[in-house]
């Protein structure tokens, strides 16, 4: 099992930016898929970023494709999403999950799940 803490949400004006960080705890960081996922007021949970094992790809959403960047660091059990150039619409809270088990899309097949951080871009 893994439990993940997300941190670095806040308030920021649109252009601004912010960076998420997802602390992961056991030892088994490494073997996960990682994803960042985000759900508005009254919309469904979307996928925002993943990347591999390794941290040798990654994979955005169209709607923040050039403005996001999702990395990692397993020697410190971490996941980042830098967010640039925000957008009123980019306001939600954002969440990080571990372990995929098909589509890295789908947030239904994510095993693990951070309790979220809230993230308010202003126009």
């Amino acid at each position: 099992q893994v439990q993940l803490v997300e941190s670095g949400g806040g308030l920021v004006q649109a252009g601004g930016s912010l960076r998420l960080s997802c602390a992961a705890s056991g030892r088994t960081f490494s073997s996960y898929i990682m994803g960042w996922f985000r759900q508005a007021p009254g919309k469904e949970r979307e996928f925002v970023a993943a990347v591999t094992r390794n941290g040798a790809s990654s994979y955005y959403a169209d709607s923040v494709k050039g403005r996001f960047t999702i990395s990692r660091d397993n020697a410190k059990n971490t996941v980042y999403l830098e967010m640039n150039s925000l957008k009123p619409e980019d306001t939600a809270v954002y969440y990080c999950a571990a372990d995929p088990r098909y589509d890295i899309r789908v947030s239904s097949t994510y095993a693990y799940w951070g309790q979220g951080t809230q993230v308010t871009v202003s126009s």
